[in-house]
This record gives structure tokens, C-alpha cells and sequence, in this order.
């Protein structure tokens, strides 16, 4: 793909002077970022996938539920009772780096082909960069993908060149097929452009994808504070839930940092701010805004928000009832009884509500909606009652 922007062009031309992949790079992620098998025969013996060396391993729940370390070579095995002799996988690591005054993140998938009895074969490509822009601008350079739809997202075509890629997310489903490759092993020696640097981030990224964390960051300034003043959660909250705008809490947030409310869990806090909008109140009030027990008024104004909505739904049924008497009339005073139990049609929304309270049912409920919103149905609504 050809450049479409200036953006775009620079970045193209920075690549061409971007150091390869370094030997010591790879060598770690061979370390660290494969899984490696402890084949175990049914006799009980095991043989480290990595250097080949063979042991009476303990026995099978042993083996398969508890870590398992190579005796010559220390590495951590996954053990697998099986007649399979031959292992292949395939792992990604990722190079955080900077070059020409970008922050660069680069993909790196490491192949793993082990072999009973012979020596393990390592190998390496590197598929994929996302290249960002102090201000937050990204683009991509990847090899070539097998596109089978958006299923294989890393069905990568090893052998062609690593160019600009269009990031189109005008597919059917939205989605940017790069943004979903694994990160898996971080390189430990990273590199961060000054940007990234001032707002404390340093080797930190929540159980995130360093791309997104460093794209908000470097986006949106109120991210920056949010980690700057320690609402860790908060600002997890919003890498995991993109559709949550922290201009919609801004206002709010800024009085929990004004008095140094830490908020332990922004989900619950969210739902908070959400009941205090819908009633009305001062989100510029740290009265309500920083709560010293969340959950208690957390709950308190869920259950007056339930009531609310439930007295809205009971006004628009209201206006209803003059059709559910029109419809039902003909079953009115109608009563059944074996003189244990009365069986009679409910006449009224009153006595339906009257009915479902008393009977602590949702179900009655339901049936009283389906009845109104119906009201050609025939089917008049009883109450139960022993004589």
C-alpha cells in the first residue's frame, strides 16, 4: 500500500533505517515466550522437549497438575501424556523501541518444532509494527495476511516484505484485524519516546496491550492525569471499556482528585454517578460524588432507581385500563370455587398489582403487560384465593 498521507509517508521512510531484530532479542524470547513439553510415555518417563533429557517422572496427576522442571536444563514444562513424538507451535513477542522520534512496537512470531530424540529447532519472523506519533497517530507495517475473513487474523505469509497495511475497519463486523494480534512476552529492555515518558507509565500496562495504552495516553491528556493521580481503576476501566467516555464523569472525577478519593472500583462508581444524573443531583458535590461507603449508597440508589422506573411503568399501564375494561368487561364477577379455593377475574390494574405484590411474582407482572398490550386476548386474569 502506498502512503496516503504525509503522516504515513515518514513513517515509511523511517522503517528503512530501523535496526533488525537483534540475536540477543530472539534468544530471550526462545527463554521465555515458549511453552515447552514434557512429553511423558505411560510408563511414567519424561522427556524435556527442549534438551532432550529423559527421567522416571512421578506419577500422573503429579506430573500434569503440578509444575514439572527439567532436571538438566530447568525449564518449565507442560507435561502431555501422549504417543505424539513430534511438537510445533508458534509464539508472538513483542519489542517496545523508539526510532526517528516514534514509539515502535514490533511483533515477532518464534517458531518451536521439537522432536523426540533430536535436537529442537528454533525460528523466527517478525510480521508486524505499529508505529505511533507523539500526538497519538498510529499506522501499521505488516507482512502479507491470508485473508480468510476476520477467523485467521495471524495466518501471516512469512516469506513477503513487511510494507504499510490499510487498518480499514469498514468490514461487516468493524474490526481492525491488528489491533487483535497477541502481544504475549514483552522484551524487558524498553523504550519510550519523552512523551511516554513524562506521564509515569514506564514498563506498566494493566493486563493491557502496551499499543492502546500508549495511544490513550498519548490522545488524551485526562488519561495522563487519571494515572498521574493514582484512580488506577478508573483508568483501567477506560482502556477495557471503550464505548465509557471519561468526559461524561470528568466533572465528577476532578472533585474525587480535588479531595483525594481514591475509587477502588470504577464500575460500581460509574453506576453511582449514572443514579446521582438520572435524580438530579450536584456532580460537582464531593457530598455525593465521594461517598464513604459506595456500596451502601451505591445500592441505596439502585433500589430508588428501581422504584422509579417501576412507578413510570405502572403510569403508561394506567393509561390502558380503560381498554382492559372494554376488552374484559364480560368476564367481570366471574368466580369459580370447590368451597376450599375461589377462583375470580381481577378487575382492575389495581387488584392486579395488589395481586402480584402480594404474591411476591415477577411473573405476575409479566402477565399483567402481556394482558394490556394485548387486550384482544380472551384470556381474562384470575386470582386465587382458599375460601
Amino acid at each position: 500500500m502506498k502512503p496516503q498521507n504525509k503522516f504515513q509517508a515518514q513513517v515509511v521512510e523511517a522503517s528503512r533505517t530501523l535496526p533488525q531484530v537483534t540475536k540477543e532479542q530472539v534468544n530471550w524470547g526462545y527463554e521465555n515466550g515458549i511453552d515447552h513439553i514434557g512429553h511423558r510415555t505411560e510408563k511414567g518417563v519424561i522427556t524435556c522437549t527442549k534438551c532432550g533429557h529423559s527421567w522416571q517422572g512421578a506419577g500422573y496427576l503429579v506430573t500434569t497438575l503440578t509444575d514439572c522442571d527439567c532436571p538438566n536444563c530447568k525449564a518449565k514444562l507442560k507435561v502431555e501424556t501422549t504417543k505424539k513424538r513430534m511438537f510445533n507451535n508458534r509464539y508472538y513477542m513483542t519489542i517496545i523501541t523508539t526510532h526517528k522520534g516514534y514509539q515502535v512496537l514490533r511483533s515477532v512470531m518464534l517458531f518451536y518444532s521439537a522432536k523426540i530424540g533430536e535436537a529442537t529447532k528454533y525460528d523466527y519472523s517478525e510480521v508486524m509494527q505499529r508505529w505511533i506519533a507523539p500526538g497519538g497517530k498510529h499506522c501499521t507495517l505488516a507482512k502479507l495476511r491470508q485473508t480468510m475473513g476476520n477467523c485467521y487474523i495471524d495466518s501471516w505469509i512469512y516469506h513477503t516484505d513487511i510494507e504499510l497495511r490499510s487498518e480499514s475497519t469498514n468490514n461487516k463486523f468493524y474490526i481492525n484485524v491488528y489491533d487483535k494480534i497477541h502481544t504475549s512476552v514483552i522484551y524487558p529492555q524498553q523504550q519510550l519516546i519523552p512523551e511516554l515518558k513524562r506521564t509515569g507509565i514506564k514498563k506498566r500496562n494493566f493486563n493491557q496491550k502496551p499499543f492502546d495504552v500508549y495511544k490513550a495516553l498519548l490522545k488524551n491528556s485526562r488519561m495522563e492525569t487519571l494515572l498521574k493521580s493514582g484512580q488506577l481503576s478508573l483508568f483501567k476501566s477506560f482502556l477495557n471499556d471503550a464505548y465509557r467516555k471519561v468526559d461524561n464523569y470528568w466533572a465528577s472525577i476532578r472533585i474525587c482528585i480535588r479531595n483525594g478519593y481514591k475509587i477502588k472500583d470504577a464500575t460500581l462508581w460509574f453506576d453511582y454517578i449514572d443514579y446521582l444524573r438520572f435524580f438530579g443531583k450536584d456532580l460537582h458535590n464531593a457530598k455525593y460524588v465521594c461517598p464513604s461507603d459506595l456500596h451502601r449508597e451505591h445500592d441505596r440508589y439502585m433500589h430508588k432507581k428501581a422504584k422509579a422506573d417501576a412507578q413510570k411503568e405502572i403510569e403508561k399501564l394506567r393509561e390502558k385500563e380503560e381498554a382492559f375494561r372494554q376488552a374484559k368487561a364480560k368476564f367481570f364477577g366471574l368466580t369459580f370455587s370447590d368451597g376450599l379455593i375461589q377462583v375470580r377475574v381481577l378487575e382492575s390494574i389495581e387488584e392486579i398489582l395488589l395481586e402480584g405484590k402480594l404474591m411476591h411474582h415477577y411473573a405476575q407482572y409479566m402477565v399483567m403487560r402481556s394482558h394490556l398490550d394485548n387486550t384482544q386476548n380472551i384470556n381474562p386474569i384470575y386470582s386465587k384465593r382458599y375460601a
